[in-house]
Order: structure tokens, then sequence, then C-alpha cells
């Protein structure tokens, strides 16, 4: 008899669940790891999203590998960083901070990558950086400001959440858009397809 497939997803973003589950995926169980996400000194962006996923997924790897219950599950990790060339737009929690990254973004081009890290069921690490190219238009004071009334940008890399009000302001989109929610869910379902995982097992029957 085949075992039981489990998927934890080392994560406890609302929108990585959400974008989950769209494609017929319910992970089994959600753990967040609480790392330290500071940049290294001229660390790159793709870089950070990279060493980022990778310390989570090992992180959630250590904490379940002696248990039994979880030793054989697939581990999922994600991290999104937002990067205007070199330079790193962390989370925003203050209206200052959020202001300054509306001012930055407008009118001009910006990169999102999203690194992903898959453990298998047998220890191994599998790891992708997806990257998507976003241009906003030019914002005006009175957009930013109403904006940053709504509260949505609280906790975003970049400032802004593309699922909401902001994505009115994208003037094109080059890549995945499900990448700058915060999972690039091709490059997602097709590394678990790689490593034997069955996305399909959850999807609804007519």
């Amino acid at each position: 008899m085949a075992l039981e497939q489990k998927l934890i997803l080392a994560s406890g973003s609302p929108r990585r669940l959400d974008l989950l589950n769209q494609v017929g995926i319910e992970p089994a169980r959600l753990m967040p790891m609480d790392i330290d996400e500071t940049p290294k000194r001229a660390e790159h962006p793709r870089s950070l999203a990279r060493r980022l996923s990778s310390e989570k997924a090992e992180a959630a790897y250590r904490a379940i590998k002696d248990d039994p219950t979880w030793r054989h599950s697939y581990i999922l990790s994600a991290d999104t960083v937002v990067a205007v060339g070199r330079r790193i737009l962390e989370k925003t929690e203050y209206t200052e901070e959020a202001s300054s990254a509306l001012h930055l973004l407008s009118g001009r081009g910006h990169w999102v990558y999203t690194g992903i890290c898959l453990v298998t069921p047998g220890g191994q690490f599998r790891q992708k950086v997806v990257e998507t190219k976003v241009r906003f238009k030019r914002l005006s004071t009175r957009e930013i400001e109403n904006y940053i009334a709504s509260g949505q940008w609280r906790g975003k890399a970049g400032a802004y959440a593309i699922q909401g009000i902001a994505g009115a302001f994208v003037q094109k989109l080059v890549g995945s858009y499900s990448n700058v929610v915060g999972l690039p869910l091709y490059d997602v379902t097709t590394l678990l397809a790689g490593e034997g995982f069955d996305a399909a097992q959850g999807w609804p029957e007519a």
C-alpha cells in the first residue's frame, strides 16, 4: 500500500497557502520558521531569496526529521524578495518605509525574486529561484497616500500586494504573476511532480 503523501509548508503566509489551495494542494501542516532575514552585506537579491528559502527548509527539516509522524513528508519553503536593481526593498512595517518604497517604484521597473526549496521524503534538497519583472505606472502623491491609508502594504516586501489595490498600479508584468503574490505555481508544481508528489490527488471531481 502506498504511503500517504504529506506536504509541510514551512511558511505562515496566507497568500502562499491560498495559492497552493488554488491548485488543489492542501498542506498537512504549516510550519512558519523564525529565521533572521537580514540581507548580508552586498548580497544580491536573487541570492538572498535562495538563501532564505534554503534556511527555512533546513530549519523545518531539522525540526521533523526525528518525528516518525512527519519525517517522510515533503517540505516546501519559499521567500520573496523585491528589488530595484540591487537595492532590496524589505517588508514594510511603518508608513514612512511604505511611502519611500512606493515613491521609488513609481514609474519604473523592479524585480520580484522568489526562492523555493523542496525537501523530499528522502532528505534531498531541490532549489530554484524564479524572477518576474514588474513595471509600475507613475504614481501620484494622492495615490500613494490613499494606498498607504488602505493598510495593504503592511508586512509586504516592496510595500505592496499585487492581488489587492496595487494591481491597478502594474503597467507591465513579464513572468509569473503568482510569483509576485508569493509562490510561482508552475515551478512549484513542476518541482513537486518531478519528486513524485501527486498534486492532482486533491483536485475536485465533477
